[in-house]
């Protein structure tokens, strides 16, 4: 620092003199404000007598346990509230029903009443297009019949509704691929197991998306008979719920655990008895056909074991997505499937 001389010393004092003169200036107009706007507040009467007003302020009585549980209460209350709209959302999408903003007026086609809003008036189903009420939409039946013109893809498509909407037992990519498969494919060896290209199981899934039923995926298309096997794969993994449903799920993990072996069987059975009718055919289905393939064992390589590990995680998945426990669940998931093909003559 630069050192200062006699003159430039008065002239330095003199300056922080003024300085602090200004602070001064400034704390007290500050002061008198804030003493002004006390003068000015206007005293607050509460009702009730001295000894009630006393314990208002009373730290005991704030902090007493009554105090806290009406506070609960209250909370709670408000909590409910705000779970009953959730629920009443979350019901309607697993109805197939999204929350919709019609143009012009309509009416619910549940309670006959007029739609009121400008903007997401109501909810619609996008299976079979039934309008109504977000509150009518908890009396409207689950099980409609779904207009096949509203079902945009066979993949990603909920299993239950594609086979309403075709009315068939189970979803016709299952078969078809499972038909082309046993009639040249079950001999190739690592069936299931060899993976296609992942370009043309791409194209099958797009030509079942396209064209429905009348997809070609015959020899003369596809000749490599690990597209195929890919393609039904992947059919069974874009599902948004598995073959083997998330309800279900815990019950076949917890039946797989079981040491003794014909409680463990009878456990798998009363699990598989909570399955959707369209998720039981498909199983069913699946299974005589996995069946199949390890009658085939010597050719194929791939016995109840090795199809367990493919189609394990393929066909159930957990309700949580959690990379830990889908982890510790693959050796069930394993064992689940490889007692359902082993048992398919018992258990279906």
């Amino acid at each position: 620092m630069q050192k200062l001389l006699p003159s430039h010393k008065t002239a330095h004092s003199s300056h922080m003199s003024e300085v602090s003169a200004e602070w001064a200036a400034a704390a007290s107009n500050l002061l008198c404000s804030i003493r002004s706007s006390w003068t000015n507040l206007v005293p607050v009467s509460l009702q009730g007598s001295e000894e009630e007003t006393q314990k208002i302020w009373d730290s005991d009585t704030m902090l007493s346990e009554e105090l806290w549980l009406e506070n609960e209460k209250n909370y709670t209350a408000v909590q409910k509230s705000k779970k009953g709209r959730k629920h009443q959302e979350l019901l309607a999408l697993a109805l197939g029903m999204k929350v919709h903003t019609f143009r012009g007026p309509h009416w619910c086609e549940y309670c006959a009443n007029f739609m009121w809003g400008l903007i997401a008036q109501g909810v619609r189903c996008s299976d079979c297009g039934l309008n109504v009420h977000k509150q009518c939409s908890k009396y409207v039946p689950s099980d409609c019949q779904p207009d096949l013109k509203r079902i945009k893809k066979v993949y990603s498509c909920d299993l239950t509704t594609l086979v309403k909407a075709h009315n068939t037992p189970r979803p016709m990519v299952v078969d078809m691929c499972i038909q082309e498969i046993e009639q040249r494919g079950l001999t190739s060896e690592g069936l299931y197991r060899v993976s296609g290209f992942t370009e043309h199981i791409e194209d099958v899934k797009m030509s079942f998306d396209r064209d429905g039923d009348k997809a070609d995926i015959s020899n003369t298309t596809y000749p490599d008979i690990n597209i195929i096997t890919g393609a039904l794969k992947l059919y069974f993994r874009d599902l948004p719920i598995p073959v083997i449903t998330y309800d279900a799920y815990s019950k076949f993990i917890e039946a797989a655990k079981i040491s003794n072996p014909d409680e463990r069987l009878e456990a798998v059975h009363e699990s598989l008895m909570l399955l959707p009718p369209a998720h039981f055919e498909t199983l069913r289905y699946l299974m005589i056909h996995l069946k199949n393939v390890t009658q085939n064992e010597k050719d194929n390589l791939m016995g109840a074991e090795n199809l367990g590990i493919v189609f394990g995680p393929t066909l159930m998945r957990p309700p949580e997505e959690n990379a830990l426990i889908s982890l510790n669940d693959m050796r069930h998931q394993k064992q689940v499937v490889q007692l359902l093909i082993q048992n398919e003559d018992v258990l279906f």
